[in-house]
């Protein structure tokens, strides 16, 4: 069965990041993934409120950057409680963790989770595959950051129990991780950077996120990807003359 990768993206308190653990490990999680927390890391805080999950705390995995912490995924969902406008699904945690359990052990899979005062910024929805909401009031929609932990940990360890044997058919070659994707997508903007084509300062950081989103939303492969930076390339370098056809 298909674990997620639990991602805390610019934490502010050791306390919610030790309730975290403490939640994960309530729901057989193990993979904790931290983005540059404010207060660093090893924290005392997070180590007091952590109770049962100081082992997930000690094994967990710091990173600079949000595509750094995603890199050796191939599916990532983004919890936020605002719209981003962004063409990407919106489900909730029952269908995210549905979708989780369905993916083959292969497949790794992750959630984002933002800043306790702002949540995620849009370039970090980027990232994502989709977007996850949980379903709230419309007057108070944020929740704790170990609380919706707590929830997708939940969703998940009981949509695994329901539903132990379902698995997706897989293709000729695995999805491309998110490392693949940032690779093609690195290689196709400065190229449109070069052409021109993102000359508008402006509009240029929109642009970007919905070419991300577009290709995203295609769930490619890596031999797919690897076809798209053949054609960028075949694009940019010019046109070679096809060979001769031979006389008969």
């Amino acid at each position: 069965m298909t674990t997620p990768a639990i991602i805390l993206v610019r934490p502010q308190l050791g306390e919610n990041i030790g309730a975290a653990a403490r939640a994960m490990v309530n729901f057989g999680l193990d993979d904790l993934r931290i983005v540059a927390p404010r207060d660093g890391w090893p924290n005392s805080a997070a180590q007091a409120m952590a109770v049962g999950g100081i082992d997930i705390l000690n094994s967990a995995t710091l990173f600079e950057t949000t595509a750094q912490a995603v890199g050796d995924l191939n599916h990532v969902w983004a919890t936020t409680a605002r719209s981003r406008h962004m063409m990407k699904p919106e489900v909730t945690p029952a269908h995210a963790a549905q979708e989780i359990i369905a993916r083959p052990d292969s497949e790794r899979c992750g959630v984002l989770f933002g800043a306790e005062r702002s949540g995620l910024e849009n370039d970090d929805v980027a990232l994502a595959d989709a977007i996850l909401q949980v379903p709230t009031v419309p007057d108070n929609a944020s929740i704790n950051l170990a609380q919706a932990v707590l929830l997708i940990g939940y969703e998940w360890f009981k949509a695994g129990a329901d539903r132990p044997d379902v698995v997706m058919p897989q293709g000729d070659t695995p999805p491309a991780s998110k490392a693949e994707m940032e690779g093609f997508f690195e290689h196709l903007i400065g190229e449109l950077d070069t052409c021109g084509f993102l000359r508008n300062n402006q509009h240029r950081p929109i642009m970007v996120r919905n070419l991300r989103t577009m290709f995203l939303r295609a769930g490619l492969h890596e031999q797919e990807v690897r076809t798209l930076r053949g054609v960028v390339k075949c694009l940019t370098s010019g046109r070679k003359p096809l060979p001769p056809k031979e006389e008969r």
